[in-house]
């Protein structure tokens, strides 16, 4: 990359948003765990949700997935979906009962429950 490509990418910035008509693996209303994984190298799911069981309030659509583009392999275009996790289910009785964590993850972070 160039250092006018650079500043017109910091001034423009990017979208990974992925211009494909990937099959959606979950829908609103589903029940899903985030998956238990350990890579390594990068993951955007966080340590906290792994294993964790919440419910797809929306799909976002089809972005490109970081775990791979992080590592310059494939874009591997995905569903990113909002998931609602209790406190309680994420930190234990101890968390407030009535309040909730919304996380986007990709389809391949979750697993049908």
């Amino acid at each position: 990359m160039t250092a006018a490509q650079a500043e017109e990418l910091l001034r423009n910035g990017l979208s990974c948003r992925a211009e494909n008509d990937t099959f959606a693996q979950f829908q609103v209303g589903d029940c899903v765990r985030a998956r238990v994984m350990h890579p390594q190298t990068y993951t955007r799911l966080p340590r906290y949700v792994r294993g964790k069981v919440g419910i797809i309030v929306k799909d976002r659509g089809v972005y490109v997935f970081p775990d791979t583009v992080g590592q310059r392999l494939d874009t591997k275009p995905q569903h990113v979906y909002s998931v609602q996790f209790a406190a309680q289910e994420l930190w234990g009785t101890n968390a407030p009962a009535n309040d909730t964590l919304f996380i986007d993850l990709f389809d391949d972070h979750l697993e049908a429950v």
